[in-house]
């Protein structure tokens, strides 16, 4: 083997190390993003687990719209339109509507 070829050998480990290196940075980004997005789901879940009625409780007594004013104060939709899911764009008029009736 000839410098040249050693010399060559050693330059295309040192680019494919660099290559891994760059894969791996992005492998750890994309955990980091897993990562939050689970415990934002898991919060999200507990939340969910927290705002269901309890049962036995009638409709009719006004904890119903009681349980849905808290859920709405928690941060999620009770409008037919977006149910269950987060508010991120502050208040809806769907649900302020709906709380309003």
């Amino acid at each position: 083997m000839d410098k040249q070829s050693l010399f060559v050998q050693v330059a295309n480990l040192e680019e494919r190390i660099g290559e891994l290196y760059v894969e791996l940075g992005a492998l750890r980004h994309k955990i980091v993003e897993l990562i939050e997005e689970n415990q934002r789901l898991l919060q999200e879940n507990e939340r969910y687990k927290a705002a269901v009625p309890v049962e036995g409780a009638s409709p009719h007594d006004g904890a119903g719209i009681d349980n849905l004013k808290r859920i709405y104060q928690e941060g999620f939709h009770i409008c037919n339109v977006k149910y269950g899911s987060l508010r991120t764009e502050g208040e809806c008029l769907f649900c302020l509507s709906f709380i309003n009736k």
